[in-house]
C-alpha cells in the first residue's frame, strides 16, 4: 500500500489572514479560489506586486491596524474604528491623535507592563523551585 499525499489547502479568507491582508483588497482569482500550502508559502517567499502594494498602503485588516497605532482590537472598536484602513487613513489618525487613540494606548502600555511583571514573577517562582517554564 503506498500513501497518498493529499494538498492541503485553506480558504481565501485564511490565506489572507495568514499574509496580513485584507481580503475585499485581493484580486478576484485570490478571493474565489483555494490556496494551497505551497502556495501560500510561495507568495510568503516572493510576493507578487499586489501583495507588497497591499502591504505597502493597504486598505489593512483590523489587527494590522491595531498593531500600527499601538492599540488592541477591542481599542479600535472603543475608538469607532470598525473598517479596515489604508498606511494614509493610519498616519492621519496617528497625526491628529484624538483623545481615544492617547487612552487606549495608555491602556495596551498598561497591559504589556503588568504582562511582562507577570512574566518575571513566574520566571522568579520557577528559578526559586527549579522547575522549567
Amino acid at each position: 500500500m503506498s500513501s497518498q499525499q493529499t494538498t492541503q489547502t485553506m480558504k481565501p479568507a485564511t490565506a489572507a489572514k495568514k499574509l496580513g491582508v485584507y481580503l475585499e483588497a485581493t484580486p478576484a482569482e485570490f478571493q474565489e479560489g483555494v490556496v494551497s500550502r505551497a502556495e501560500l508559502n510561495a507568495l510568503q517567499a516572493d510576493p507578487p506586486e499586489w501583495l507588497r502594494e497591499l502591504r505597502r498602503s493597504g486598505p489593512h485588516p483590523r489587527p494590522v491596524v491595531a498593531a500600527k497605532l499601538g492599540v488592541s482590537i477591542a481599542g479600535l472598536a472603543r475608538g469607532g474604528v470598525t473598517e479596515a484602513l489604508t498606511t494614509e487613513q493610519i498616519e492621519a489618525l496617528k497625526a491628529d491623535n484624538p483623545e481615544w487613540l492617547q487612552k487606549e494606548r495608555a491602556t495596551q502600555a498598561e497591559v504589556r507592563k503588568e504582562a511582562a511583571r507577570i512574566k518575571e514573577k513566574n520566571a522568579e517562582r520557577a528559578a526559586r523551585s527549579g522547575d522549567p517554564l
